[in-house]
């Protein structure tokens, strides 16, 4: 009887704990339901967005003033994605303070995919050096990078260098004799000259202009020996024999100037300076419209006369995608960030 009677009770723990069993698979399946429809509903806004976006004009803002290559090189891409997109992508200038005026205007604007901007590599200094911005880099996410320009280190041909050896053993002969132009404190070029000197321990005199055409004059003039300069600035001196080609200052040869030796290939090692170009837009605009953007951009740049277009401008077709783009731009906020800091740089 007994026997019997703990048959029955165990019969009942064990249809008990079935019955718990299959309750919690339930609830789990159940859960898991509601999970997946959430995750659903809340992606199909993000596509319906990325679909539906743009629906009204689209605007660029460029910190710069008309004529530029900043502004030629958003008006290009402007109009491809005008007539891929079927909506107007209005180029705005909003030139001043390095950039910040610009930049400013975009970092407060709404993150709704209707505002971006185009981006030059003052960008980046200009935030690193202004002591009371409104904005901080984290308020923006880039797009893509679009384009990079060349500097040359470049002689007036009364300057007894050729070289980077002979041009650094100048420099030790007469210490701080050898001046260098700038477009102005905190230009690309000047705090590329800074971290040349870094790098070497060249002693070189700054001499900064409120622009790259009155330097340039100035260089030509012999008023100044050296400046890291774009080939579109300089190249017709250099055919005139006015100016020399010392060294460029990205990784690898410039394939337009494939004589001129990289300033690494003298043994200075990691120094790889360009100008860029690229577009950003606020922080949060959907990622969904960054993609599409960035894809969009990727595709315009494959075209053979807007790489013409570009050369005219003095850029290179450079293209990076977002997440690459924003690994660059971290990048270049700690290589210029170090360039300041031994530089001593400030904006006047």
């Amino acid at each position: 009887m007994m026997i019997d009677e703990y048959a029955a009770w165990a019969a009942k723990v064990i249809s008990a704990r079935r019955a718990r069993r299959a309750a919690t698979t339930e609830e789990l399946r159940m859960r898991t339901a509601r999970w997946l429809l959430c995750m659903a509903c809340a992606l199909v806004p993000a596509a319906a967005w990325a679909q539906a976006w743009p629906a009204r004009p689209v605007k660029i803002v460029v910190p710069f003033a008309p004529g530029g290559a900043s502004d030629v090189l958003a008006r290009l891409v402007g109009q491809r994605l005008a007539a891929r997109l079927g909506q107007p992508f209005v180029v705005e200038n909003r030139p001043g303070a390095a950039t910040t005026i610009g930049a400013a205007e975009v970092a407060r604007a709404p993150a709704d995919g209707y505002t971006l901007m185009l981006a030059p590599a003052p960008f980046v200094i200009a935030s690193l050096m202004y002591p009371s911005l409104t904005y901080a880099p984290g308020d923006f996410t880039g797009i893509a990078l679009i384009a990079t320009s060349p500097l040359i280190l470049t002689a007036n041909v009364s300057i007894p260098a050729s070289t980077v050896p002979e041009l650094l053993a100048l420099a030790r002969a007469k210490p701080g004799t050898l001046s260098y132009a700038s477009p102005g404190n905190g230009s690309v070029p000047h705090l590329a000259t800074e971290l040349f000197k870094t790098r070497t321990g060249a002693d070189l005199t700054h001499i900064p202009y409120k622009g790259g055409g009155p330097a340039v004059n100035d260089l030509v003039a012999g008023h100044v020996g050296l400046m890291f300069a774009s080939p579109i600035e300089v190249s017709q001196f250099v055919a005139a024999g006015k100016l020399r080609y010392i060294a460029t200052s990205t990784g690898k040869r410039v394939a337009s100037l494939p004589g001129v030796p990289t300033v690494a290939e003298y043994g200075i090692p990691d120094f790889d300076v360009v100008a860029w170009f690229g577009i950003v837009a606020p922080a949060a605009t959907p990622k969904p419209v960054v993609a599409r953007l960035s894809a969009e951009i990727g595709e315009i740049l494959q075209a053979p006369d807007i790489r013409e277009k570009f050369s005219v401008q003095g850029a290179d077709i450079q293209f990076m995608p977002a997440a690459e783009f924003d690994r660059f731009l971290a990048r270049e906020r700690e290589q210029w960030a170090q360039a300041i800091k031994v530089s001593g740089a400030k904006i006047e």
